[in-house]
C-alpha cells in the first residue's frame, strides 16, 4: 500500500510541476489552482486505469518484451493524446459562444454525478465488453496499439467529458492561440499518469499491478475527482470564471 501511495504522489507532483511551470511561463500563474483541479480530476480518473489495465493484461498474455511494451504503450498513449486533442479543438469552437456560467453548472452537475457513480461503483465506460474484445483481439504492434487507442478513446468520453467540457468552455474565452496551447498542456497532463506508469514500472507485470491497484481505489479517486469539479463550479460562480 505504501508503494502505491508513493507512486500516486509522484504522479500528482510531476503533473503539478509541469502545469505550474508552463502556466507561469505564459503569465497565467493565477490560473494554476483551477488548471490543476480540472486536469487532475481527469488524469486520475479510474476509467483511464481500467482501460490501461485491460491493455496491460492483454500484453502480459501475449508475453511481449520490455522494448515492445514501451513501443506499444507509447503508441497507445499517443493515440489517446491526439484523439483527445482533436476533440478538444472541436469543443473549444463549439463552446466559444456559450456563457461562462454554464461551465459552473456543468462542473457542479458532473461533479455530483462522478461522486455518486463512484460511491455506487458504477462503471462509466461505454461498451466495456466491446472494448475488452477489441483490446484482446488487436495485434501487439505499434500500429495496432495506435489504432486501438483511437478506437477506445471514445469509450472514455462518459468519464472524461465533464472536466474536459468545463475546461474548454473556460479557455475558449482566452483567444484561439492561447486556447490551443492550454489544450495541448491539459492533454499532456491527462496522459501523464499512463506514461509515468509505463516508465516507472518497466515491465508488463509491475505496470499491470499498479494500474490494477488504482482500479481498486476507484471509489476514492472518483470522489476526489468529483469534489475537484464541484470546487471549480463554485469558483466560476464566485468569480465569473475569467482566466
Amino acid at each position: 500500500m505504501k508503494s502505491e501511495i508513493k507512486a500516486l504522489i509522484l504522479i500528482l507532483a510531476t503533473s503539478f510541476g509541469i502545469s505550474a511551470a508552463a502556466l507561469y511561463a505564459l503569465g497565467m500563474a493565477h490560473f494554476i489552482p483551477q488548471f490543476f483541479s480540472l486536469a487532475m480530476s481527469d488524469s486520475i480518473n479510474p476509467c483511464t486505469f481500467v482501460i490501461y489495465t485491460m491493455l496491460l493484461i492483454a500484453l502480459s498474455v501475449k508475453e511481449v518484451s520490455r522494448r515492445r511494451l514501451y513501443i506499444i504503450g507509447f503508441s497507445f498513449v499517443l493515440a489517446i493524446y491526439i484523439s483527445y486533442y482533436l476533440l478538444g479543438l472541436g469543443l473549444v469552437y463549439l463552446t466559444g459562444r456559450l456563457p461562462t456560467w454554464l461551465a459552473g453548472v456543468a462542473a457542479v452537475v458532473f461533479g455530483a454525478y462522478t461522486i455518486i457513480t463512484g460511491i455506487m461503483e458504477k462503471s462509466r465506460i461505454a461498451d466495456k465488453r466491446g472494448v475488452r474484445k477489441k483490446i484482446f483481439s488487436s495485434d501487439a504492434t505499434a500500429v495496432g496499439a495506435f489504432t486501438l487507442g483511437v478506437i477506445v478513446s471514445t469509450t472514455l468520453l462518459p468519464c472524461s467529458a465533464a472536466s474536459y467540457l468545463v475546461y474548454t468552455m473556460l479557455i475558449s474565452k482566452a483567444g484561439t492561440a492561447l486556447a490551443i496551447i492550454l489544450l495541448a498542456l491539459y492533454n499532456l497532463i491527462f496522459i501523464l499518469p499512463l506514461v509515468v506508469i509505463l516508465l516507472a514500472m518497466g515491465s508488463v507485470s509491475d505496470s499491470k499491478k499498479f494500474s490494477q491497484a488504482m482500479v481498486r481505489h476507484s471509489r476514492e479517486l472518483s470522489i476526489v475527482a468529483g469534489l475537484l469539479l464541484i470546487a471549480i463550479g463554485v469558483w466560476v460562480f464566485a468569480t465569473g470564471g475569467n482566466i
